[in-house]
C-alpha cells in the first residue's frame, strides 16, 4: 500500500506553468538584455539559483545571484498570492490520500514563501508536512537529491512512495533513481509520449483518476 507521496508544485498541483513559460525572457529584457533562442526552455529545467548563474555566465549579467532571484520572484509573486489555482480535482485527490494515511510533501523549484502563500490562500497547506525547494536542497531536479530528502522526511520505503511530476526532465530524474512515478498531464509539457514512458501511472485528470487507487493499493 502507498505510504508516501512527493508532489511537484507548478503544473502538478497548480495550473501555474504559464508563469514560467515566458519569465526567463521577460526578466532578462526587464534588466536590458536580449534573450537568445530557447531561453525559456532552458529556464524551465533550472532552479532559480541555477538560472541566476546562467544569466551571469551566458549573458554577462552583473547583478548578484541574490539580486537576480529577488527580481524574478518579485515579478511572479502577485500571480502566486492572488491568481494561480489548483489543478481540477486535486483537492479531492489529496483528501483521499490523507484519509488513506499517505504522508505528503512538496518538492519544487519555486521558492518556499511563494508556495506557502499559494497553499494557504487555497486552504491546501494542511495536506503537506514539508516543502523542499531546489534552492534549499542546493540542487535542481536534474539530480535526485530533492526527492531523496523528501523521501527521508516521509520515512517511507522508496518502493512504497511515489513522485508526482508533470515535466519530462524531472520524471526522468526520479525514474532513473528508482522511484515509482506518476505523471500529471499539463498542457505546457509538449512531450507527452516520453512523459507516459517515464511514468508508472499517468494522470490526465485528478477527478477521473479512479484507477490510481487500485494502483496505489498494489504498491
Amino acid at each position: 500500500m502507498l505510504k508516501g507521496a512527493i508532489f511537484d508544485f507548478d503544473g502538478t498541483l497548480f495550473d501555474s506553468m504559464f508563469i514560467w513559460d515566458t519569465i526567463g525572457e521577460t526578466y532578462l529584457r526587464s534588466i536590458g538584455y536580449e534573450p537568445k533562442e530557447n531561453l525559456n526552455e532552458v529556464f524551465k529545467t533550472l532552479s532559480l539559483y541555477q538560472a541566476a548563474h546562467y544569466y551571469q555566465s551566458e549573458y554577462g549579467v552583473t547583478l548578484s545571484a541574490d539580486e537576480i532571484m529577488t527580481g524574478v520572484n518579485n515579478m511572479v509573486e502577485r500571480y502566486y498570492r492572488e491568481e494561480v489555482i489548483p489543478k481540477p480535482g486535486v483537492i479531492g485527490f489529496l483528501e483521499r490520500l490523507r484519509q488513506n494515511g499517505v504522508k505528503m510533501c512538496i518538492a519544487t523549484a519555486t521558492d518556499d514563501y511563494l508556495v506557502r502563500a499559494t497553499l494557504e490562500r487555497c486552504q491546501m497547506d494542511r495536506y503537506f508536512s514539508e516543502i523542499f525547494t531546489c534552492n534549499s536542497v542546493g540542487s535542481g531536479k536534474d539530480k535526485p537529491y530533492i526527492y531523496r530528502e523528501a523521501l527521508a522526511h516521509l520515512g517511507a520505503e522508496k518502493a512504497k512512495a511515489i513522485v508526482l511530476e508533470d515535466a519530462v526532465y524531472a520524471l526522468k530524474t526520479a525514474k532513473n533513481d528508482g522511484f515509482v512515478t506518476a505523471a500529471v498531464y499539463d498542457r505546457y509539457e509538449k512531450n507527452q509520449v516520453e512523459v507516459k514512458a517515464l511514468s508508472d501511472f499517468y494522470i490526465t485528470d485528478y477527478s477521473a483518476a479512479e484507477n490510481f487507487w487500485k494502483f496505489a493499493s498494489a504498491i
